[in-house]
């Protein structure tokens, strides 16, 4: 099975998101994650989260999973992370599970449509080494992206693994977004053979803004 893109399950998330972070800091941040994660109908969406943090994004996740019929789940590091993280939610009127432990023990057992992993804080070669994701594929999200070392790409995480990458997109929004779809299957197992990927650079014309999308050919 593949995931199919939903536009009118995107556009009320974001909708329902703007009016939920209105005012609220990094909002431009949580409105796109919401229509990605409600677009994708994501029905298990996890997160990474510590003290400190921006909500927002929590935020957007709910949303999401209300409109899709799924679950969200936070993973915070320790008992205070998680307490802080409560206390804004219920602020917002939401209350998803809340797991206290390390993301990358955490998420084995969990069978994910939507994570979210802030990198600037959490050791994401370890977390998707643990992850499993459904036989839809997944998309994989990175906060905090321009915090990584310069060379650093999510996609590079899958090569040479029994997983494959479809694409793979930086975007400027925020401190920056590093988005993976990882495709249904595994390399090898009648859903293709990476043969090799190459970078495409985009710019939108109106924004300025500048896109760039790892494609690869597949078997």
């Amino acid at each position: 099975m593949k995931l199919v893109w939903s536009p009118e399950i995107a556009a009320k998330a974001f909708t329902d998101t703007v009016k939920s972070c209105e005012l609220l800091e990094g909002s431009s941040v949580a409105e796109l994650i919401s229509a990605m994660a409600a677009g994708w109908n994501a029905k298990l969406i996890v997160e990474t989260w510590s003290h400190g943090g921006i909500t927002t994004t929590s935020i957007g996740l709910s949303v999401a999973s209300m409109h899709t019929c799924g679950k969200h789940v936070c993973i915070a590091p320790d008992e205070d992370s998680k307490a802080e993280y409560i206390g804004a939610m219920k602020k917002a009127g939401m209350s998803p599970e809340v797991i206290v432990g390390e993301p990358e023990e955490a998420v084995k057992g969990m069978v994910i449509d939507f994570l979210v992993v802030d990198s600037g804080k959490n050791n994401l070669g370890r977390i998707i080494k643990e992850a499993k994701f459904g036989d839809r594929g997944a998309v994989v999200v990175c906060k905090n992206a321009t915090l990584k070392t310069e060379d650093f790409q999510l996609g590079s995480l899958f090569d040479g693994g029994s997983r494959r990458i479809v694409r793979s997109v930086f975007l400027p929004v925020g401190k920056g977004l590093d988005i993976a779809h990882v495709a249904a299957g595994e390399i090898g197992s009648g859903s293709g053979i990476v043969k090799k990927s190459r970078w495409i650079r985009e710019v939108d014309k109106q924004s300025g803004e500048e896109f760039v999308i790892r494609k690869y050919n597949v078997l």
